[in-house]
């Protein structure tokens, strides 16, 4: 079973239906090619980033605290992507601002950002449909799900 990290509020507001795409640069271990949406279909692996509310418009967003090896993780919701293109014009990025709840300067910051194979002027965008999970899946974090990188393949989990 492949799984996304984001962050859980935006995971939550995916699931809530009040952000419908999602925007991503890429992780510092993606991988030599860089990040692209290779799934199709996917579970949402929510991470905790102790900022990550400096960084959304949704007020009093409450931090949690890193996982920690062998705490709980549950996944609620899977994605299937519509459509998946890679933008390179301010203007269409900007446009954009309806459709999720991160503020313009965190957008700004990664739209323009550049390392790792990763050129300034672009970010990935993909347009989603969210379910939620007739049964959650629960399973323990372990160090192999850590890092700053986007898909990780969970493996004998059940929901």
């Amino acid at each position: 079973m492949i799984a996304f990290k984001e962050w859980d509020v935006v995971c939550q507001a995916l699931e809530e239906g009040r952000q419908s795409l999602i925007l991503r640069k890429g992780g510092i271990h993606e991988g030599r090619d860089g990040f692209s949406f290779a799934h199709e279909e996917f579970v949402l692996f929510p991470t905790r980033f102790h900022a990550q509310g400096d960084f959304v418009t949704v007020p009093d967003v409450v931090a949690k605290p890193e996982w920690e090896i062998g705490e709980e993780v549950t996944i609620t919701s899977k994605v299937k992507v519509i459509k998946a293109v890679t933008l390179t014009d301010w203007d269409e990025v900007a446009a954009l601002n309806d459709q999720h709840i991160w503020t313009e300067e965190t957008i700004r910051d990664r739209f323009f950002w550049e390392g790792k194979g990763m050129a300034s002027g672009s970010i990935h965008v993909a347009y989603v449909e969210v379910e939620k999970l007739p049964e959650p899946i629960i399973f323990p974090y372990s160090k192999k799900y850590g890092g700053c990188r986007s898909w990780v393949e969970l493996g004998n989990v059940e929901g």
